[in-house]
């Protein structure tokens, strides 16, 4: 299923200063910064938590209440599933 014509716009230098006056007009000048600095914050921490995803979570390093879990037996795993 593809895309419909208006919705692959291709913007170019002048239709990105329009947009970045128009943001620029909404939020102002003192708030912009605030703004930038809040989205790069959000993508930051975005990124750690996808990187955090990745690690493979195996009983042996499974943390309970920030102590490892001691003398107990790890849940069977089902090498089926």
């Amino acid at each position: 299923m593809s895309l419909p014509n208006f919705l692959a716009i291709a913007l170019g230098g002048p239709e990105l200063l329009i947009v970045l006056a128009i943001i620029l007009l909404l939020f102002g000048s003192t708030r912009l910064p605030k703004l930038a600095r809040s989205l790069g914050q959000a993508s930051k921490e975005f990124k750690t938590g996808v990187k955090e995803g990745d690690v493979d979570i195996t009983p042996e390093n499974t943390v309970i209440s920030g102590e490892a879990a001691k003398g107990s037996d790890p849940p069977p795993v089902d090498k089926n599933a």
